[in-house]
């Protein structure tokens, strides 16, 4: 790896070499596309598309709904292989997302990326907390009503478990068989939550589709939904998962795009499309709770999207690991004494806060809107857009970089609107349950 500095020979490069590049204490360039490409699928397919239905759909309708996930996927896509073009810009293999924005603008522009991308690994973490507990309930609630393991105590036993996994898996390589174990469990969940809102929907009467809500409050909920169209397709830790890829990096890193982006979407849609055609407007935020059916598939469903969060959270959780790791020299045999150690205070650490954010703000439908918004905007579809155009300033027509002043300036407004949608969302949440509620 080494620095990211140097003399930039090159005219149609754009180089600062004021920022300093650190080595990575974890590994680089030992995967597969294939590993890669089940990475960004368990993604895709994390438990959050129980709540698809709910939270896309139910506030889109069918025509947006529909419409609006389809054109999310190919801009993401766009934007993804803009980032993945970028990879090894000037001869430098970028590793982390912040390396790159650092190379191509400078400090400044470092520090905001890393801030952004903070904010949003955060807040996904912390939704896949309130997942996992909501599963954990669910489960509960099956087998007994009478109410005593509330949401924030399932949060807690949640994060606590996600910790465990935290400390055993030394880095993002390091999930290996883990990943075909999490992508059993999300075609377990799936399957069961498809065919139960299929049988329902069969068996039930015509349903309501009409998007709920009156004036102002309609028109927010609207913009929300927006932001979660993004937060389905996008990781906004692209190069550190492309840092983990096999040579070559680009043509590598495009199989696995293009696999997230065909094969990886399929159940995503099927469990979107069959759990809203089932309920209609009335489809819960957690699909699961909507469906009837026998107790233990129920179970089993539940049980399964509660450990698939916890190695989907790991995915997510890596980039901040590895800062962390880089930072204080954490090298050598991931049993180490010294480096297990060093994972159960900190990562443990981390992870605690996380979870206390997560029981303390459990509404999992406005973390999406709210991380779409402020971060997987500004990160997938924004910087994405302008670093390129200033990265390939010389070899670009003017159509071309009207082109992407076009996404800047079109993504900058939604950020920015679906922005105050998710945070009067959790305004009006937050009114209407105390901190610390049991939803």
């Amino acid at each position: 790896m080494g620095k990211g500095g140097g003399e930039n020979n090159d005219p149609n490069k754009v180089h600062d070499d004021s920022v300093e590049i650190p080595d990575t204490a974890h590994q680089i360039s030992s995967d597969s596309w294939f590993q890669v490409a089940f990475v960004l699928t368990n993604g895709v397919n994390s438990a959050f598309v129980l709540g698809y239905s709910g939270t896309v759909m139910v506030p889109l309708g069918w025509v947006g709904g529909v419409v609006g996930l389809i054109l999310a996927a190919l801009v993401s896509l766009y934007a993804n292989a803009l980032i993945a073009d970028l990879h090894e810009l000037g001869g430098t293999r970028h590793i982390r997302y912040r390396d790159l924005a650092g190379y191509v603008y400078g400090k400044k522009a470092y520090k905001l990326t890393w801030a952004l991308q903070y904010i949003n690994l955060f807040m996904i973490n912390t939704g896949f907390i309130i997942l996992a507990g909501s599963a954990l309930k669910s489960t509960y609630t099956l087998f007994s009503d009478d109410a005593q393991l509330k949401l924030p105590y399932c949060i807690a036993i949640a994060g606590f478990v996600c910790a465990l996994f935290a400390i055993c898996i030394p880095h993002l390589s390091a999930l290996g068989i883990w990943l075909a174990v999490s992508t059993v469990f999300g075609v377990i969940y799936i399957a069961i939550a498809s065919g139960l809102s299929i049988k329902d929907g069969i068996q039930s009467p015509p349903r309501d589709y009409s998007i709920p809500g009156e004036g102002a409050s309609k028109i927010f909920e609207i913009i929300g939904a927006s932001a979660n169209l993004v937060f389905a397709y996008n990781t906004g830790m692209l190069p550190e998962i492309q840092a983990t890829i096999k040579q070559p990096v680009m043509k590598n890193m495009m199989k696995s795009l293009y696999f997230q982006f065909t094969v990886g979407v399929v159940p995503l849609y099927i469990i979107t499309f069959s759990g809203y055609w089932a309920y209609g407007s009335s489809t819960e935020t957690y699909l699961l709770n909507s469906t009837k059916g026998p107790v233990w598939v129920k179970a089993i469903a539940n049980i399964t999207a509660f450990l698939q969060s916890v190695i989907a959270l790991h995915i997510f959780a890596s980039p901040m690991y590895e800062y962390l790791d880089t930072k204080n020299g954490i090298k050598g045999s991931a049993m180490n004494i010294k480096n297990l150690s060093y994972r159960i205070t900190v990562r443990g650490g981390y992870l605690v806060f996380n979870t206390f954010v997560a029981a303390l703000l459990p509404f999992l439908g406005d973390f999406m809107s709210l991380t779409g918004a402020i971060s997987t905007f500004p990160l997938t579809f924004i910087l994405a857009n302008h670093m390129y155009m200033v990265a390939k300033k010389n070899k670009l027509t003017s159509l071309q970089k009207l082109w992407h002043w076009i996404n800047i300036v079109f993504f900058s407004i939604m950020s920015i609107a679906a922005a105050v949608a998710a945070v009067r969302l959790i305004s009006v949440d937050s009114k209407t349950y105390h901190l610390f509620a049991d939803i």
